[in-house]
């Protein structure tokens, strides 16, 4: 599906807004993950976030405990019927699951689409606790034309602005460079046949975003998440390295994420967890490639 499809430039899916993190960028940090990725990970954390809702209300009927319902043309979720023991056993509708209280979603439709002030609204009320914002997803590049206005506003409170991306949507050439202070791209896989059977796309744009956007100095930090014997890791930090160069590596963060299994599905949440000897492999290779700042998340 097209993503013009789904979304209008007035406001975007939000998924969840995570008021504090200390693990989306430097300093502490409000992140709005986006619902919606072009891409379909096995070992996807969140894979509630991959699709969008269309209020079509079929969820409704299939729905064990009845906590679904259609309120105002939207499909809305029951907080006290979901938290039944019924719906910890069958319920699998899991990305029905909010967050937002049942009065929230109505005053703010907070369920999904959200404008940038309500978003900012969401923001300002952790200030003066946060350094700055860090949007994820889902994919947050499939609403850049969104993200400029809301990296203005962000600005205007003197916030900074990150990007939590797939690598897969060129971004460099977006005005929304503009209004970001640093991107953080996932390298899902290094070889297009690895890349196709780990998410179902392809990451043909992958080098040339990496190479764009450290040349414009916001390349903030390069995620891998490690599956040992599904995920060609090495080949990722070769390759990376390769691609930067040693001035550029030298200076960039790599994060090495163990694959765990938590919120994972389609049977990967059955996948081992790598050894600590495993890690230690791929955080010595990358330093002998010449990356100073690795480190096993």
């Amino acid at each position: 599906m097209n993503e013009k499809q789904f979304w209008t430039k007035k406001s975007v899916p939000v998924n969840r807004i995570l008021e504090y993190s200390l693990v989306d960028g430097p300093g502490n940090r409000t992140v709005i993950f986006l619902q919606g990725c072009n891409i379909a990970c096995h070992y996807c954390h969140n894979p509630e976030t991959q699709k969008i809702c269309l209020n079509c209300g079929v969820c409704i009927e299939s729905c064990p405990p009845k906590a679904l319902s259609m309120e105002n043309e939207m499909v809305v979720w029951n907080e006290k019927e979901s938290k039944t023991e019924r719906v910890e056993k069958e319920c699998k509708l899991v990305g029905l699951k909010r967050t937002v209280k049942k009065e929230e979603q109505r005053k703010e439709n907070y369920r999904w689409w959200m404008t940038v002030s309500q978003i900012m609204g969401k923001v300002s009320s952790s200030m003066p606790f946060i350094r700055g914002i860090t949007v994820s997803g889902g994919e947050c590049s499939l609403y850049m034309d969104f993200l400029i206005k809301l990296f203005q506003a962000c600005k205007e409170k003197n916030l900074s602005c990150l990007m939590d991306c797939n690598g897969t949507i060129p971004v460099w050439n977006h005005q929304v460079m503009d209004y970001c202070d640093g991107v953080m791209l996932d390298v899902k896989a290094w070889s297009g046949e690895c890349f196709r059977a780990l998410t179902g796309g392809t990451n043909d744009v992958l080098r040339e975003n990496l190479q764009r956007i450290a040349a414009l100095g916001k390349l903030t930090e390069i995620r891998i998440v490690c599956v040992e014997g599904e995920v060609d890791a090495e080949e990722c930090i070769c390759g990376i390295a390769d691609t930067l160069g040693m001035d550029e590596i030298k200076k960039t963060l790599l994060k090495l994420i163990r694959f765990r299994p938590v919120g994972v599905r389609g049977g990967w949440e059955r996948k081992p967890i790598p050894t600590v000897s495993y890690m230690e492999k791929l955080s010595s290779l990358a330093e002998e490639r010449g990356f100073i700042d690795v480190r096993i998340i």
